[in-house]
């Protein structure tokens, strides 16, 4: 089942449920945060988050399942937090840096096509759409900006089909 399938975050959920039930009635962690696969506890106490890890290690052990000993760490929070794509922070969040480039490399690549005309126009404002979408919910507002003010250089004959389909619907 692929991973960004609906039904494989439906059971991730489903299966963790136990884990959640652990960790809030017999850890009693109060700041537990998880999203299908990704946890986060807070704690001020650098003693009881190690007894909580070596704890949950055990528990998942009885489900067939395991920390992944690379991202399973305990940090001070203002070293931030990597959590869904971001860097969160006490007061802002951040896009993850490897994201970050991820996106720079595939679009350069779309706008390549896209002055080739090897792809449509339309395909790659998609593209940019759908990523502003989660740009948005970091501290990013100057990145998209100007990320929006070189498009608009790069391709200002340009107009959406889809704006003209809008403009038209206005226009009727």
């Amino acid at each position: 089942m692929p991973l960004g399938n609906l039904t494989s975050q439906f059971f991730a959920n489903v299966y963790l449920n136990e884990l959640d039930q652990f960790v809030k009635h017999r850890l009693r962690a109060k700041y537990y945060i998880r999203y299908v696969d990704d946890f986060v506890i807070l704690h001020n106490d650098k003693q009881t988050l190690e007894m909580y890890k070596e704890e949950i290690n055990n528990f998942l052990k009885t489900i067939k399942l395991e920390l992944h000993s690379n991202k399973s760490k305990i940090i001070p929070l203002s070293e931030g937090v990597s959590l869904l794509g971001y860097r969160v922070f006490y007061h802002h969040k951040l896009l993850r840096k490897s994201n970050l480039r991820k996106f720079q490399r595939k679009i350069k690549e779309k706008i390549d096509l896209t002055q080739q005309n090897d792809l449509n126009y339309d395909k790659l404002l998609d593209g940019i759409n759908g990523w502003i979408g989660y740009a948005m919910w970091a501290n990013t507002y100057k990145l998209r900006k100007e990320f929006m003010n070189s498009i608009d250089k790069l391709f200002c004959n340009k107009i959406a089909d889809k704006d003209i389909d809008r403009w038209l619907k206005v226009l009727n």
